[in-house]
């Protein structure tokens, strides 16, 4: 009820408890511990509404911070520190697209995703974008104007190679043509 107040003190909310997915842009959770009924209830907000969700918990871990994240928590607020403003400031966040987390925990998670870079995706050749070094060098030449055989002469591949690497982005992506594969590569941050 405290978390309810503190919204509806502010002009640009209204407080639903409809899980209508129509209803309401962001999903505010508050639990006492990070408890499997709070993974419960988290997994299955994800999995029926897709809205993403500010939590409001007394204490997290790394391990429940990844599988929070997993859940499409964007924002997560210590239960001691919780005002109304913090509250309002992170539910804008969340609407808006982004996130915010105390720094202690997104230190955590950055310390995460170098972990996952390090052990897991470079040694089978993978960036953080789930493209190979290789694939992501194409794409470069690509956006840059070159045509296929520059990009095999400049790569020192076959045209070949060049197709089947160009042709396997496309189709990972639902691409329909080169143009495409570029403006996708781009608008992720990819090149």
């Amino acid at each position: 009820m405290g978390l309810s107040s503190y919204l509806a003190m502010h002009s640009d909310f209204q407080v639903v408890t409809s899980k209508d997915e129509d209803a309401f842009d962001v999903a505010v959770v508050a639990a006492e511990g990070f408890t499997a009924a709070t993974v419960t209830a988290l997994r299955l907000t994800a999995a029926t509404v897709a809205r993403p969700v500010v939590l409001v918990v007394s204490d997290i871990d790394e391990s429940q911070l990844i599988t929070a994240v997993e859940c499409g928590v964007v924002a997560i607020l210590p239960r001691a520190s919780v005002n109304q403003e913090r509250l309002a400031q992170s539910v804008r966040a969340a609407r808006a697209g982004g996130g915010m987390m105390p720094p202690h925990l997104i230190g955590r998670l950055l310390d995460h995703f170098r972990r996952l870079q390090r052990d897991v995706l470079l040694p089978n050749g993978l960036t953080l974008s789930g493209l190979t070094a290789r694939e992501i060098e194409v794409l470069r030449l690509l956006a840059d104007g070159l045509d296929t055989t520059e990009i095999a002469e400049e790569m020192r591949y076959s045209v070949r190679t060049v197709k089947a690497i160009i042709y396997g982005v496309m189709g990972r992506y639902k691409l329909r043509n080169r143009s495409q594969v570029v403006a996708h590569a781009v608008r992720a941050g990819l090149i």
